[in-house]
């Protein structure tokens, strides 16, 4: 619950600290004192929108901070600890805005994005302000209000985290679809380039090696002639071949070794050369006669060899490249085939991801339908309470498989009857002014008991009502304040009679200046402000006998 306010240079506050109980506390003033100064600057606390005219005239920078006690806010706690925020069961929300505009926010000290102030200032307080009943009207706060009753909060991030999954797998559809065409057109020119290298056929390597065997064949008359001149100087020479001279070399070597035996290794070396010598010669000659001079398989051959580079030349690679870029066409190829498989798997997906959000709306719309009835039967005895004994209140829950948000497909419409025989017709077309401050009320204090928040504040929210009436409200916010702490600004004395304290706001202004100022009243002086709110300037002991019939504590 909110514990304590401490405001510096806000508005027309140059400095209050105010200490706050559980309950329910009135808050009453003067018009015109400011009696919302105060909601105001919690406001900013919890997130709201700063501006540096907010800030005292004669000051440079705005200061609210806000003390809460957690003791009986697990959710506030938690979400503290997964922030590492945490502080003693404690939490202080500290805003400050300078002159220039800017501003800056604090949790327990830590300074934090607006985001996280906002996020966490949803689980501490809730705001029910004055003009709340004319929101009413709009269908998106009829869900809100539903939905805030029903308090089915998975159910609503159900159909939220599947309707964001359809949207999800829709735009992957979609971005698939637009490349299709291009994606045909494509796999078409694939189709025709991959047919025509697969007629062609060329394995890996198969150019390189075509293209030696081709110079080999091309040059075959020359390679003979080398061929036999080579034999002729190694072995057939008349003159004097190499393999003669290396006989008669040897043949001298034995000689000096027989001489000096240190000799020996050069007529080994002679042997190994001769040995050599006639290897190669025996090599030569198998080579002559495995040369075989083929015109067909060199003309197949030139054909190969001219089919490759035309191949080549066409799809602008190396003729020694046209098997990887044929086997890179194929991989291609292969993933356009898979583009479309990937497109028939996203068309599934959607359709079963679809089928599963309606599948969590239809369930959240049995939800709504089953505590709409029940809120039904609460408003309608509400509005009976409040002046209304022949109205009935009913909720309208439509299920529409058309209507695809992220909250799911019911349209829902609030139906007010306020006289007898007249059928139920939309809250807009039926309810007056004061009809609707009365439905409105009612449907605030009833879905405010079913909200985990445990601080509310009702800032002129009884509007348009009066006597009687005025009393039900009183008595329905102190019901209220029995179980959450609750801030009810009011100008009614039926209603801040009720109170279980009561804060009154006066404005004061001295040397050209003007400030507000919140105290507590004593139960005398609460006593004299509700005969104040009741008689006006003039309180007689008639006016302050009915004020303390009317103050309950």
């Amino acid at each position: 619950m909110l514990c304590q306010l401490s405001i510096n240079n806000f508005a027309i506050v140059r400095f209050l600290e105010l200490d706050f109980k559980a309950g329910m506390t009135s808050i009453t003033g003067e018009t015109g004192a400011g009696k919302s100064i105060a909601i105001d600057a919690l406001g900013l606390c919890l997130g709201n929108r700063a501006d540096a005219n907010t800030i005292r005239p004669d000051a440079t920078k705005a200061e609210v901070s806000a003390r809460f006690s957690l003791s009986d806010i697990p959710l506030a706690k938690r979400w503290l600890e997964d922030h590492d925020l945490e502080l003693d069961n404690e939490c202080i929300l500290r805003r400050t805005i300078n002159s220039d505009g800017r501003s800056r926010a604090y949790i327990n000290g830590n300074p934090v994005p607006l985001a996280q102030i906002k996020s966490l200032g949803q689980l501490l307080i809730g705001i029910h302000g004055q003009h709340a009943h004319h929101a009413m009207l709009k269908s998106e706060h009829q869900l809100t209000l539903l939905d805030s009753y029903a308090n089915h909060k998975m159910l609503l991030d159900s159909v939220s985290s599947s309707y964001h999954r359809c949207k999800t797998i829709e735009k992957e559809l979609q971005q698939l679809e637009l490349a299709q065409h291009e994606r045909l057109a494509r796999k078409q020119l694939l189709q025709y380039q991959v047919e025509e290298l697969n007629e062609f056929a060329i394995s890996e390597g198969e150019f390189e090696t075509i293209e030696a065997e081709h110079k080999k064949l091309a040059n075959s008359t020359a390679l003979i002639e080398l061929c036999r001149s080579q034999l002729h100087i190694l072995q057939e020479n008349d003159q004097g071949s190499i393999e003669s001279l290396l006989n008669t070399s040897i043949s001298q070597g034995q000689d000096l070794e027989s001489y000096d035996a240190e000799l020996g290794s050069v007529v080994v070396m002679l042997n190994e050369a001769l040995i050599q010598v006639q290897e190669s010669s025996s090599e030569l000659e198998r080579y002559l006669d495995g040369l075989e001079l083929d015109p067909e398989y060199f003309e197949q051959l030139e054909l190969r060899i001219s089919k490759a580079l035309q191949l080549a030349r066409k799809h602008h690679v190396n003729a020694a490249e046209l098997f990887a870029y044929h086997q890179a066409l194929l991989t291609e190829l292969n993933d356009l085939d898979s583009d479309e498989d990937r497109l028939d798997e996203i068309r599934n997906q959607l359709s079963n991801s679809q089928q599963a959000y309606l599948n969590h709306a239809r369930k959240l719309s049995q939800s709504r339908s089953r505590y709409a009835k029940e809120l039904d039967k609460k408003v309608t005895q509400s509005i009976h309470e409040l002046s209304m004994p022949k109205g009935k209140f009913s909720i309208s829950v439509n299920f529409n498989e058309s209507i695809i948000s992220p909250h799911g497909c019911d349209g829902i419409e609030f139906l007010v009857t306020t006289n007898p025989g007249q059928p139920l017709q939309p809250i807009a077309k039926v309810a007056s002014g004061g009809e609707l401050s009365r439905i409105g009320l009612g449907i605030q204090v009833i879905t405010a008991k079913k909200v985990a928040t445990p601080t509310l504040i009702f800032d002129e929210v009884d509007v348009g009502i009066s006597g009687p009436t005025a009393a039900v409200v009183g008595r329905m916010l102190r019901s209220l304040g029995e179980s959450t702490q609750v801030f009810c600004v009011t100008h009614l004395p039926q209603v801040a009679g009720n109170g279980h304290q009561h804060m009154f706001v006066n404005k004061n202004s001295k040397a050209g200046k003007t400030e507000t100022s919140m105290v507590q009243l004593d139960k005398e002086q609460r006593v004299e402000e509700l005969a104040r709110l009741l008689g006006g300037d003039t309180i007689t002991s008639n006016t302050l006998a009915n004020a303390k019939e009317l103050l309950l504590s």
